[in-house]
């Protein structure tokens, strides 16, 4: 299926990449009043239970043909919420936001060449190789001693490997999901999140104990981390992915780290340093170059 881009993918994306980019923010408020796995069980709790009463409510649809993959799905499940999500939520107790924010646009680099291998449309070009290099580039510069601190943690090379961890999570299932049969998003959006309940829970319980409720202010917290960025934007991912093809979706990766750096400016005061704004920069022209295509067909030659 040929990726069909359109001016609502672009704002699809556009708003993908400031909820996401926000996540962190809310992660690291959360942590300080629950256990990093039942962080995770919570906010696919509250996204499960959203999004399957609107898919119920809608008909309760999943496949569109005869084709039943769900090996397929369980691997999409597992990989685009509950592994992702634990990893990150570990992670986080011992690197920073910023640094969590950063290591998602990692997730572009790595479905380029799943992409190549293995969806029809998505082959790596010259043009496309060069501008997914100067964003790594930026991505680089971003990481770099001046902007994230460390945090003096003995598992911080751990925590670095989780977040990264989970950015192969979401690029395996990204292309794993572009290479489904039809199926009715909705339904595609519900059932993954399904899995990864049943996967997240249990392991949660295992290695925590039982959940304790969490105060006012950490379920409020919670409960918007699984509505906004998880169970909505989860419904978008699906459409965009489903559409415009994984590598396009890859481009809201780009923009993560820059939103999560700059709320950190903005809502933590921290500083806004040269380094920053060449990542900006580069991480701009590697967007532009690689879906100049896209661009041309959307507004023109």
């Amino acid at each position: 299926m040929t990726p069909d881009i359109t001016p609502k993918s672009w704002l699809m994306v556009a708003a993908l990449g400031l909820v996401w980019g926000a996540t962190f923010l809310f992660m690291e408020i959360a942590l300080r009043g629950i256990t990093p796995f039942w962080l995770a069980a919570g906010r696919i709790g509250f996204a499960t239970l959203l999004t399957v009463v609107i898919w119920l409510a809608l008909g309760g649809k999943l496949f569109l043909t005869d084709h039943r993959p769900w090996g397929a799905l369980t691997v999409i499940g597992v990989l685009s919420t509950a592994l992702p999500f634990m990893l990150l939520s570990w992670g986080l107790q011992y690197v920073t936001s910023g640094f969590a924010g950063v290591s998602m646009a990692a997730v572009a680099l790595m479905v380029l060449p799943l992409a190549h291998f293995f969806v029809p449309g998505e082959r790596m070009s010259l043009r496309r190789l060069i501008g997914f290099l100067i964003g790594f580039a930026g991505v680089a510069v971003l990481i770099g001693p001046e902007a994230l601190a460390r945090s003096g943690e003995a598992l911080e090379p751990l925590g670095r490997l989780a977040c990264l961890g989970a950015a192969a999570c979401y690029a395996v299932s990204s292309v794993t999901m572009r290479r489904l049969p039809p199926v009715d998003p909705i339904g595609l959006a519900a059932v993954p999140l399904i899995i990864g309940s049943a996967f997240v829970i249990p392991l949660a319980w295992l290695q925590e104990g039982p959940p304790v409720m969490p105060e006012g202010q950490t379920l409020l917290v919670i409960a918007i981390l699984g509505l906004v960025p998880t169970a909505g934007a989860n419904l978008l991912r699906v459409l965009v992915i489903r559409s415009a093809g994984p590598v396009f979706m890859s481009l809201t990766n780009y923009q993560v780290p820059l939103w999560s750096v700059f709320l950190g400016v903005l809502l933590l005061n921290e500083p806004l340093r040269p380094s920053l704004l060449v990542a900006l920069v580069l991480i701009l022209a590697g967007v532009l170059l690689s879906q100049w295509g896209a661009l041309k067909r959307l507004f023109g030659r």
